[in-house]
């Protein structure tokens, strides 16, 4: 898995929701309360 340095914008990609329509990052810009949240997992 590549790596992404802090303090950079994250870059932009699109994903399927629950209902197979596509969301992508980009649209979320300027709006408020969005919470992105990558669990690796416990080791």
């Amino acid at each position: 898995m590549s790596r992404i340095d802090l303090n950079v914008q994250a870059p932009d990609f699109t994903l399927n929701d629950f209902n197979g329509k596509s969301v992508s990052l980009s649209s979320y810009l300027n709006k408020k309360n969005v919470m992105l949240v990558f669990n690796r997992g416990f080791i």
